[in-house]
Order: structure tokens, then sequence, then C-alpha cells
């Protein structure tokens, strides 16, 4: 306790300095619809997410120096303005996976709205109660270094005294969304691909006795993936290629070789220039192979991934098992401290929610998610209660846990679809204990299990923020306030931004001739589509057991290989070949500016500088292209395709896409190196430690 005392905030808790603010409140709440929506986005095409803390913390910073804002003010700006990635992180995890697993379609009514909406809520405000609850504890723990709140803090303690390098963040997002304007008015081919036979198609009765081929693509134009690439680095980046490789250069092409006898080709070509008068007879061979090649990549290579997914998840969870011990039997002894402290003139710093709001809210949760289950899903009294103690139980757990990991490594590094699908698969078992069966029991178990999912999401990134305030002298109930007012904007706009992202991809399958939506070459939804495979294979008996089995021995395989992250390579698996080779050139990248960095043998504060300033202007990328996304399916939902309006070229050249390529690779090279400093200036705060 003595080393405790001897802390000292940045900020006095004596100190009478504005915090809670409308102003601060309002940029808070716009970065988090934001900042969720960027996610929701980069997600569902990517399956990564990057934490919002960073750009949060820049962004507000440069908004409130300007308005003469305080430094409690940017600290709480912050802490709603981050909370939106942790929703749009439970939300694409979970609520895509109604719509995969048939049980939402349309994804899109009022009904389905209100359900996801209170799903958000619910987790969202579940995770924020069972964290002011454990607070204190964690917080002031010494074990727990707390890495991105230490750098959170800093960056708004360096703030005081200079301007920051928030011009590189903007200046990314007009250049990021710059980008995807130019690529949706086709002045570059976003990207291009062709179907290499193996051997010459001849003729042989009815059926040709090609032996298949490969399908050769080039990198997606997409600032996103590059700035993701860039952010996980070249090692991180080459494992995700990894898988795509496997899929698409090893699994895809052999299975077709030996189905490819089988095919009938001819009649398959004529069925197409029927359809499309347009097509010539050797357009019309080159698009079966084509389709053929995607529907065993979709169709039998995706599920081998998933099986993969899954057996990793477990190994990622058994590696941290020692900390996940611990984080569970840590919770239980908090929660005895937390109900008998009766402290008497608490400083402002330490002033939580009182504990009776705290029991109040989770137990509403509990009544919500009961409500949900018996009057939504219409399972019966016993499933419906039984389904809420569970989440009750879970929740709480895994919420601990999570922030004790966030404690240990980070909210970047906090394995939220490991323990999501934790929560799935006991819920699932109970579920079918029970009897539970078909769309209702399905829809149950998504259900708690998105819940789960956002309360141990919101859970991390809210304990995180709390620390960075507990160091700069904020006070944890005006942030915990701040985040569930975050949490309920939040959550009632994240299902709306999936309709739009969803409803764009289908309007534009149909106009481009494939099958959009969740679960499509553009909006992959990887944990979601696993979350539905599981859900529904436990629950209601479809699950395609050889694929998985298959896949969960090649992710065993993986571990005996020692891979560093297996479930980054199937995750490259399950991903388009254009997405991971876009990641990898990002990593790529990456790998270039740290060469640079080792031959001109920087100082410290120059690496922590060039660090600092690339991770800004990936982060500025992803959000450009992501809100411009979003802007484009909007339009593409009400039948509106900006190429129609106006498009620089009919078949836009692929030498200018690979310019935009060497672009973006420049900007990501030159910036960092350039701005690095001198040798004996002192560095800003570190954004990634």
């Amino acid at each position: 306790m003595s080393e405790q005392k001897k802390f000292i905030p940045f900020v006095s808790p004596d100190t009478n300095m504005a915090e809670f603010t409308v102003k601060a409140l309002l940029i808070g709440l716009v970065m988090a619809v934001v900042l969720g929506a960027a996610n929701a986005y980069l997600g569902l095409k990517a399956g990564m997410t990057i934490a919002a803390t960073y750009p949060a913390a820049v962004i507000g910073m440069a908004i409130l120096k300007a308005t003469k804002g305080t430094i409690l003010e940017e600290n709480f700006a912050r802490t709603v303005g981050s909370i939106g990635e942790s929703v749009a992180a439970g939300a694409i995890f979970t609520l895509p996976a109604f719509f995969v697993a048939g049980i939402w379609n349309p994804f899109f009514t009022p009904g389905h709205y209100i359900t996801s909406t209170l799903i958000l809520i619910a987790g969202g405000i579940l995770g924020i109660m069972f964290v002011a609850l454990l607070r204190r504890v964690m917080v002031e723990d010494v074990e727990l270094p707390f890495p991105e709140s230490v750098a959170a803090a800093e960056i708004h303690k360096a703030g005081q005294k200079t301007g920051g390098n928030s011009k590189f963040l903007f200046g990314a997002m007009i250049f990021g969304a710059l980008i995807k304007l130019l690529g949706e008015l086709k002045f570059f081919a976003v990207n291009w691909e062709k179907f290499i036979a193996f051997s010459k198609q001849t003729i042989t009765g009815t059926k040709y006795a090609g032996q298949g081929g490969m399908m050769v693509a080039s990198p997606g134009i997409s600032p996103a993936y590059m700035g993701v690439g860039y952010i996980i680095g070249p090692k991180l980046a080459s494992l995700n290629f990894s898988g795509g490789v496997i899929a698409w250069g090893l699994l895809t092409p052999i299975i077709l070789y030996f189905l490819a006898p089988s095919f009938d080709i001819p009649a398959m070509a004529s069925a197409l220039m029927g359809a499309d008068p347009s097509l010539t007879h050797d357009a019309a061979i080159d698009k079966v192979w084509s389709t053929s090649f995607y529907s065993i990549w979709r169709f039998v290579v995706r599920p081998i991934a998933i099986g993969g997914m899954l057996v990793s998840a477990v190994f990622t969870l058994y590696r941290m098992r020692k900390s996940l011990i611990a984080g569970i039997a840590r919770s239980v002894n908090d929660v005895k401290k937390a109900a008998a402290g009766h402290e008497v003139n608490t400083p402002s710093n330490e002033k939580d929610i009182s504990f009776s709001w705290i029991i109040t809210g989770i137990g509403l949760v509990a009544l919500l998610t009961f409500s949900i289950t018996f009057f939504i899903f219409h399972t019966s009294a016993l499933v419906a209660f039984v389904a809420a103690t569970i989440m009750i139980i879970l929740a709480f757990f895994l919420a601990a846990v999570s922030g004790y990991l966030v404690g240990i490594m980070g909210s970047s590094n906090n394995p939220i679809s490991g323990l999501t699908l934790t929560a799935l698969v006991v819920t699932a078992l109970i579920m079918v204990a029970l009897g539970v069966t078909g769309n209702e029991g399905v829809a149950a178990v998504l259900g708690v299990a998105a819940i789960v999912c956002v309360s141990a999401a919101v859970a991390g990134e809210m304990l995180q923020d709390l620390k960075a305030g507990h160091i700069l002298g904020g006070t944890p109930w005006r942030m915990q306030i701040g985040d569930v007012i975050g949490v309920v904007l939040s959550g009632a706009v994240m299902f709306g931004v999936l309709v739009f992202l969803n409803d764009g991809d289908i309007a534009k399958g149909i106009r481009e001739g494939y099958e959009g939506g969740f679960g499509s070459k553009n909006l992959s939804a990887p944990q979601a589509s696993l979350m539905a495979i599981l859900s529904k294979g436990i629950v209601g008996g479809s699950m395609a057991w050889p694929l998985i089995i298959a896949g969960m021995l090649m992710g065993v395989g993986f571990i005996m290989m020692q891979v560093k992250s297996p479930m980054l390579v199937c995750v490259g698996m399950y991903l388009p070949l254009e997405t991971t080779f876009a990641i990898f050139l990002g990593g790529i990248v990456k790998g270039i500016v740290e060469y640079f960095v080792e031959k001109r043998k920087f100082s410290a504060s120059q690496r922590i500088n060039t660090e600092n300033i690339g991770v800004l202007l990936a982060s500025g990328l992803i959000a450009g292209e992501a809100l411009m996304g979003l802007v484009i399916a909007v339009f593409a939902v009400g039948n509106v395709f900006l190429y129609d309006l106006f498009s620089l070229f009919t078949n836009p050249p692929v030498t200018i896409s690979i310019a935009v390529l060497i672009l973006i690779g420049f900007v990501l090279v030159w910036y960092p190196v350039k701005n690095a400093g001198s040798p004996d200036a002192p560095a800003s705060p570190s954004a990634v430690v």
C-alpha cells in the first residue's frame, strides 16, 4: 500500500480543472462513431481491427488544443472516442453471424435493428459495470504495466508542450479517402486477376480434359490494407500472406486439379454465353474456370481454414493459461474487496460509479438478456433464464480476464475472438443439453455470445483508458459515465453501419455478378462466419465436420511446427488473396522503413519519432478509406453507383494501379524517415510499446 500512496497523478486531485464538458463529450462521441465505423469496415474486410486509443488521443488533443481545452478534457474525449472501436469489434465478430447462419435474411428489419442495438448496448454497459467494480485493484496493481495506457498518457503530457503530429493523421485520412474514391471512379484497376490453365484444354467427347489451373492476382489497391500491414509489421504480415499462399497456391489448385475432369465445361460455358451474349467463347471458358476456382476456395478451403482458426483460438488461450487463471482468481478476490470497501473522503481521482448503481446495471442487463432470449428468440422461460445466468457468469470472468490481458499486453493484443469463441462453445453445449434446437437455439447462442463479446471488448478498452486517466488525474466515474453514453450512441448506430456495408455489397454484387453480403469476397467477416458455423454445427447439427476436422488437424500441424501465430495464417487462408497480398506489401514497406532506420543508425528518439509518424500515417490511411467506403456503400444501397455518374476509364489500366501502390509505399517510407528529427532532440511518446 505504501507504493500506491506515493503515486502522484499528473493533475492533482485538488486542482479545479474542466473535465466532463459538453465540448469534450461531443468530440468523444463523434470519434466513437467515426473510429467505430472505420474499424467495422476494416474488420469485416480484413478480419482485423486497430486499437483506437492512439488515434483518439491525437485527434482529441489536436481539436481541444485549438479550442483551449484542458488535458483532462483531452483524456475524457479520448476515453469516449476509443470506446466505439470496442463496440465495433463486438458487433463485427457476432452480428453478421445471424446473416451468415441464415437467421436474419434480409439482414435489416426494424426488429433486427432493435435486437442488435439492445445486444450492443447491454454488452457495453455490462463491461463498464464490471470494470467499475474491479478498477481500483487492477489499475493500482504494480504487476500490470499497461503499456498502451502509459503511451496514451505520455501523448497527452507531451501535447502540453508541443503541437504534436496530428497533421500526419489528418493528411493520411484525406489521401486514403481520395485513393478509395479514384478507384471507385475507375481511374485505376482496384485489382487484377487471371486464371492460368495447367495444360491446354482439348475437347474429349462432351467434356474438357484440362487439368485445372491457378489464379494469379495482384494485391488490392487499398490504403487500408497496406496500413494494416504496416502496423502489424513484416513478420506478422508475412504469416498472414502465407495463409493466402497455402489457400490459393496449394489447396485450391490441387482440389481443382482432381475435380476438373468431371466438369462439363462446354455446357457451363454455353449457359454463360446464353445469359450474357457479349461473352466470347474463350471468355466464357475462362469465366467457368475462374468461378469453379472461387467456388472450391469458398466452399471447401474456407471451412478448412475455419477448423484451423478454431484450434488456433484454443491454442492462443492455452498459451495465456497462467494469465487467464490468474485473472479469474484475481477477479473473484477483487469483487470481495470492492463489495466490502467503505471509503470516506475518497479523492476525486479514485471515485467510481457507486456499488449500488453497478449492481443495478448488472441486474438490468441480465433482465434484458432474459427478455431478448424469451420474447425475441422465442425460447422457453427456463432456457432464457439459463441464458441470462450463463451470460452474467461468462461476461464477468471474461471481462476480468480481458482487463488483465490488456494490463499485460495492451488492447491491441487482446484475444477477443478467442474469448468470444469460448463463450459461444460453452453456451451452445449447455443449450444442447437443455434440448434447444433449430434457429431459435442458434439465435440464443449467438445473442449470448454477442453480449459477452462486446462486454469483454469494452472492458479491456475501458480499463486501458482508466489506467491512462489514473496517470493523468482523471475522474473514474466521469470517464465511466462518458463511456456509457459512448456505448449507447455507438450501439445505436453500429447496426446501421453494418447494414450499409452488407446491403451495399449485395447491390454491387448483383450489378457485377457475384454473391455479395457478409461472408462474400469483399466482406469476408471471418470471425462472424466462424461463430455462425460453430453455433449451427453444435446446435443444428449442420457442421461440415470432415472439412472442419481436416482444418483442425492442419492447425495442430502449425502448432507442432511452432508457427508464431497459427490464427493469423488461418485467417490468411480465409481471406481473398488480394487482401492478404496488400497487407503483405504494407508489412514489406514497414520492413523498408526499419532497414533505413538501421542503415542510418537512428538514435532512440529518432526511432520513436519514426515509429509514431508511421503509425499515424497508417491509421489515417485506414480511417480515410473506411469512411469513403461507407459513403460509397450508402450510395450503393440507394442503387447509385458513382462510376455510372462519372468514370475515367472503361477498362482501368493496371499500370496506374502499380503507380498508386508505389505512391502509398513512398508516403509510408518517406515521411516517417524524413521527420525522424535530430539525434539529440527529445522523442515524442511511443505509440507502440
